[in-house]
């Protein structure tokens, strides 16, 4: 979630992000100085090593692994979602561009707000391409929003969240998409009306967890539900990373790839490349016992492609 960062700058007297990235947290490094950390998946963990208590990371080894799984598909792939939403769409540009303007200086004159809306989304809209956004995989993008819905359906009817009856970093992960998907674009948000109204209530709900106690996780003959959702990235997600990284490793400038049927193009990311080796560490960490559980979950699913050979 780029765009109101963008806009908005490093607040004055704090250290700049090295990628202007939302959300951005300033911890203080060994010595003492403020530094910037935008990467969502690092700041869980920096607070979760910083505070004890209501842990969203899972004790559970599969469970564990599941959660960093989802989290990053969510993370790198439900992007492409809202960012397609966003700006594919002239009514959806024409809705959020002065919206980014004044949640960042609402004391602007209507006049400035045009401007610089103009500006944003011309920008924005040229750069579609860098997810991977076009007439060609634009069904492959709406159409697994659309399943996705439905698994978070499923999921938040059965137990309130996606590992249990607690929050966990993937949900979050799951959640920051959400918020502009489900609230704020127009058209992805009629289709959340349309398909999941819960998962329009769970994003709110989601919003204030500060009275929510802290619940249980999926015990081990509860994992069935979680095969909808595996399969979703296995169907997606998995190809465009396995196709990315070999792109990064060959030095090609773009991703070649067939995804849910249709062919896929975007510029490689060597950041998503980076995603893949974390996935795969994370996959040669687990334990003998939580390996075997863990390959039985993804078998079928398409996700086990991701770790075929570690």
């Amino acid at each position: 979630m780029t765009d109101r960062l963008e806009l908005m700058g490093a607040p004055e007297g704090y250290p700049k992000p090295k990628v202007a990235l939302l959300p951005t947290f300033y911890f203080r490094d060994g010595e003492n100085n403020l530094e910037a950390m935008v990467d969502s998946t690092p700041i869980i963990r920096r607070l979760e090593a910083d505070y004890a208590g209501r842990s969203v990371i899972p004790e559970n080894e599969v469970l564990r692994f599941l959660d960093l799984l989802i989290e990053d598909y969510a993370d790198e792939w439900l992007t492409k979602a809202m960012f397609h939403f966003r700006w594919a769409f002239q009514a959806d540009a024409d809705h959020v561009a002065p919206l980014l303007v004044q949640w960042t200086n609402p004391q602007l004159p209507d006049e400035q707000v045009a401007v610089l809306a103009a500006q944003f989304s011309k920008r924005q809209i040229d750069r579609l391409y860098v997810v991977g956004s076009n007439k060609v995989t634009a069904k492959t993008i709406e159409d697994s929003y659309v399943r996705l819905l439905g698994l978070l359906d499923t999921l938040i009817q059965q137990e309130g969240f996606i590992l249990g009856s607690r929050p966990s970093a993937c949900d979050f992960a799951l959640y920051g998409q959400l918020t502009q998907l489900a609230l704020v674009e127009p058209s992805s948000m009629a289709l959340t009306n349309q398909y999941a109204q819960r998962v329009r209530a769970w994003v709110d709900r989601m919003d204030d967890l500060s009275g929510h106690r802290d619940g249980e996780w999926l015990a081990d003959d509860q994992y069935g539900p979680l095969q909808g959702l595996l399969s979703e990235i296995g169907r997606v997600y998995a190809p465009f990373l396995i196709a990315n990284a070999r792109a990064i490793q060959s030095g090609a400038e773009n991703v070649e790839a067939e995804i849910d049927g249709r062919n896929w193009q975007q510029p490689a990311f060597p950041y998503q490349a980076k995603c893949l080796v974390a996935l795969r560490d994370a996959y040669q960490a687990l334990s003998g016992d939580a390996k075997i559980e863990v390959d039985k979950m993804l078998a079928g699913t398409g996700c086990e492609t991701l770790f075929a050979g570690v």
